[in-house]
Parts: C-alpha cells; sequence; structure tokens
C-alpha cells in the first residue's frame, strides 16, 4: 500500500553538510548555518540556485533568521518558511520538506537546523498559570524521577544508566563533528557531578552552537539532476504527533514515542527489529533504555541488557545513537534532529568512516520535543 511519502516518485536525501557542534562562543549563526549549507549542496552536486524551498529549523536566533542567513548565496527568490518545535525543530524542518517534495510542489528543498545557545525560556514558563512546583516544567527533574522509577521497575542500577552514557561519547569521540570527542569510562561519569537524582554531569546532554543541512529531492528528479542514484538514501516514512493524558507520571512521554515510531514503522511496511540503526532523543541516559523498548528494538524491561550485552553498540544488532547522540554529538537545539538523519545518511551510504555500522540498510531518527511532541523517520540504503 503506497503512502504520501512516495509521491513525486519518492522522497530522497540527496546531500548532507554539518558544522560541529561546539560549546557557546561568538562564531555568527550566519556561519554555522552556511558551512552546512554549502557542505549539503556539494556533497549533493547541487548549485544552490536549483533549491526551490527552504524550511529553517531554529529555536534561539530570533524571527525570520532563515532569510538573512541564506541571502549570502544569492537572492534566487526560494520560499523560507521558519520551523520551532523546541528540540524536534530541525525534525520537524526536514517533515515539511518531505511533504513538500512528495505532494509535487518542489522538487528540491533544503531543511536546516541552526542554533546558537539562547536563553532557553519556554512557553510553558510563560502561560500565566500558577504551580504548585517551580520545577514542574524543568525536564531534568522529569527524567531525573523516570530514571528513579526505571531503576526501581526493572531491577536496575546506577551502572545501567551510566552505561549509556560510556557508548555514547565513545561513539562521539569517532565523529569529527561531535561537541564532545573524548571517551569515558564508566568510573568517570559515575563521579562527574550530579545534576538532579541520580543522573550525572555526563548522562546529561550539553547546550551549544551548531548547524546541520540536508537536501531532499524527489525521485522524479534524480535523474533530470544527474544526480548519484547510489548516494541518495529514501526517506520511507515520516510520522508525528504529540501526548495524550497519562494515567502515570511519565507514561504520556513514552505512549507518543511508541506510538510515532509504531507509525512510522508501518508506513514503512518495517518491523522495529529490522531496524539497524537508530537515532534517538538522549538528553538524559535514562531516554535511551526507555525509547529503546518503547520503539520495539528491543522488549520491553530489557533495555539495559541490550546495551549491557552489546546489542547497541556500532555493529551490534542496532546501533542507537552512532553519532554519539545528544549526550555526546551535542544538543543545540534546531539542528540536533537534522543532524541524525545527516548521520543516518552516512551510514547508509557505508561513508561513516571509523564508526561505520556495517551492513547497514535500514535506519530510524526519532525525536522528541519538551517530551510533548514527538517525530520518526524511516530511511533505507541506496539501492545497489
Amino acid at each position: 500500500m503506497s503512502s504520501w511519502i512516495d509521491g513525486n516518485g519518492g522522497v530522497y536525501v540527496a546531500g548532507i553538510g554539518l558544522h560541529p557542534y561546539q560549546f557557546p562562543n561568538d562564531t555568527p549563526y550566519t556561519h554555522l548555518g552556511l558551512t552546512a549549507v554549502r557542505a549539503a549542496l556539494a556533497d549533493a552536486g547541487l548549485r544552490f540556485d536549483q533549491v526551490e524551498s527552504a524550511y529553517v529549523g531554529t529555536t534561539s536566533i530570533g524571527m525570520a533568521a532563515g532569510r538573512v542567513m541564506l541571502r549570502h548565496l544569492g537572492s534566487t527568490g526560494l520560499a523560507v518558511t521558519q520551523v520551532e518545535n523546541a528540540s524536534a525543530s530541525g525534525s520537524f524542518a526536514f517533515r515539511q520538506a518531505c511533504q513538500e517534495v512528495a505532494g509535487g510542489i518542489s522538487d528540491v528543498v533544503l531543511a536546516i537546523g541552526v542554533d546558537k545557545h539562547g536563553d532557553g525560556r519556554r512557553a510553558a514558563n510563560k502561560d500565566g498559570l500558577e504551580r504548585l512546583s517551580d520545577t514542574a516544567t524543568i525536564p531534568a527533574v522529569k527524567f531525573a524521577m523516570m530514571a528513579r522509577r526505571y531503576l526501581r521497575e526493572r531491577g536496575a542500577d546506577i551502572h545501567s544508566l551510566a552505561a549509556v552514557a560510556v557508548k555514547n561519547h565513545g561513539n562521539a569521540a569517532r565523529n569529527p563533528f561531535a561537541q564532545f570527542r573524548k571517551p569515558r569510562t564508566l568510573e568517570q561519569v559515575l563521579a562527574s557531578p550530579k545534576v538532579v537524582g541520580d543522573l550525572t554531569v555526563q548522562q546529561c546532554c550539553p547546550r551549544g552552537d551548531g548547524a546541520a543541512a540536508v537536501l531532499v529531492v524527489s525521485g522524479q528528479a534524480l535523474r533530470r539532476l544527474g544526480l548519484d542514484a547510489g548516494r541518495c538514501v529514501r526517506v520511507l516514512a515520516s510520522s508525528a504527533n504529540s501526548e495524550r493524558d497519562e494515567s502515570k507520571y511519565g507514561d504520556g512521554a513514552l505512549e507518543l514515542v511508541k506510538a510515532s515510531a509504531r507509525s512510522a514503522c508501518e508506513q514503512a511496511a518495517v518491523s522495529p527489529t529490522d531496524l539497524d540503526l537508530l537515532e534517538l532523543h538522549d538528553a538524559f541516559s535514562v531516554e535511551e533504555l526507555l525509547y529503546s523498548e518503547a520503539i520495539g528494538v528491543c522488549e520491553p524491561g530489557e533495555g539495559a541488557a541490550y546495551l549491557a550485552r552489546g546489542s547497541s553498540a556500532i555493529n551490534g544488532r542496532c546501533a542507537i545513537n552512532a553519532s554519539g547522540g545528544l549526550i555526546g554529538m551535542g544538543h543545540p537545539l534546531g539542528p540536533t534532529g537534522i543532524g541524525q538523519i545527516a548521520e543516518l545518511t552516512r551510514q547508509l551510504r557505508g561513508e561513516a568512516s571509523g564508526r561505520q555500522h556495517e551492513r547497514a540498510r535500514l535506519g530510524m531518527a526519532h525525536m522528541i520535543g519538551l517530551g510533548s511532541v514527538a517525530i520518526a523517520h524511516v530511511l533505507a540504503a541506496p539501492a545497489r
């Protein structure tokens, strides 16, 4: 059964580019973003004047950031849309690009995420309502409570949480675009300063600056544009949702992750256990354990054991966060979701030098935004 994403000959990622994620500094966002866009154009073998539309995921720069940035590549008249959806901003920019291509509106669309470390003010803190707790909208507090519940119900200990960070820092150490490029031991992770509950600094993602860009093209245009089909990764699915009412604290986030992943797999006609790669939101270490179960790459209650036996390592059963994830690669917000797409594309092409997951054919990029929206994409390796 075909779906909307099969329209216009299918949707493909033809080019990827990144500016390395970094700690906040005075590098202008225009430099970050244009570095990523130029790299994506060069990777695809396209000119900027061939791009018909652009979606810009960002949270902290300000109004009309995309047009201000892209005009330095030339005033071509392309449509520019700015997208903000917290941590999932880039992911939703990518989804909009996919929808435009699949719908036949455009054949070449740019999706870019770019951000500078901003003030982090959230709409939830400006809704005019009083709360019983001043920490009610702080994600670290919520996930620390979910971590404590996970350890209690699964019979795991703090070493299981720390092991996520060890794996992901190790993967990031082999990623030239990662904010952290230094491997960490279990002892180092556990000895780093406590943030809240059982979560230490090295189990929590950093905020920073960065950019990631991808060029989305239609299957109809691949030959006309002279693109190398052997490097164009097909997008099989795109699915998004938001949370429902929860009966138990934390279940709302898990259910939205489960529902979005299930919908994406159904659209792609694959099983979660078919996935070779999974890039997911690990802003806090417990999330990888929770979401690997919720997405279905392992059985409920098996997340810690799946990690412990090496199944989520590069060249394990399904490489989870081969990029280093948010914990290791970094989390500049706007670029994060598009950075996931770039990592999957690199892996599915077989071009992830130093961290290549062997025989990678299917990958999922999954993001959440402030625990209340979720989005999943499934990508397939080029036909060879």
